[in-house]
């Protein structure tokens, strides 16, 4: 009905809403098996595939009217996608292009979102230095926004990854800032991995270096 209108901000409306329904369906059957990026089934990568096509075509679209905050949104999601597909270096593409346009738009929020996201991708490639450069802007920019609950993932991410530098001292000072924060907030989101925070800093005092 779009197309037959020339109504082109609906068109991209509706592939964005047709990749958001495939995306949000591909994370929902894959969450109960707790596969690990790149290692879902053919049924859940496909649905992951169809929300990269609509999601492209929305870019594409966005690009044509010139819309950079739809593009910004876009990218996002792409990198988000290809992120769980296992296509990390091109999910960084997505998210380094998503990080330029929230950095145009002074969109603080969407900037770290985006460093999280680089963060992680950079783990799966090994990249670990890269990560932890991407989860200290994290950090920054979470104590700006006053964002304690993302403060506390970001001193978790960056406790794993220092572990994983093999720098343990520094990885046992994140994970007991993580723990600090998240005891303070009292909150279940925070609190769930509290019990990986104990094992990473018995896996740090248990180190070489630390016994």
């Amino acid at each position: 009905i779009c197309q037959e209108h020339n109504d082109r901000v609906g068109e991209g409306r509706a592939l964005y809403n047709l990749g958001n329904v495939f995306h949000a369906k591909g994370k929902h059957i894959g969450r109960l098996g707790h596969q690990d990026p790149g290692e879902f089934p053919e049924e859940i990568k496909a649905l992951f595939e169809k929300a990269v096509h609509y999601y492209e075509e929305n870019l594409l679209l966005m690009m044509e009217i010139t819309d950079r905050a739809a593009q910004g949104r876009a990218c996002g999601n792409l990198g988000n996608v290809h992120y769980l597909l296992g296509n990390f270096s091109k999910a960084i593409e997505y998210h380094e292009e998503r990080l330029k346009i929230a950095k145009e738009f002074g969109d603080k929020s969407a900037e770290r979102r985006a460093h999280s996201n680089l963060g992680n991708a950079h783990i799966f490639l090994g990249e670990f230095e890269k990560a932890a450069e991407h989860y200290k802007k994290t950090l920054k920019l979470a104590q700006e926004l006053g964002d304690r609950a993302v403060e506390a993932q970001a001193c978790y991410s960056l406790g794993n990854t220092y572990t994983l530098l093999k720098n343990y001292p520094t990885a046992i000072e994140y994970h007991m800032r993580h723990l600090f924060i998240a005891q303070e907030l009292m909150d279940k989101v925070t609190l769930i991995p509290q019990w990986a925070t104990m094992k990473g800093l018995s896996l740090c005092h248990a180190s070489p270096r630390n016994i």
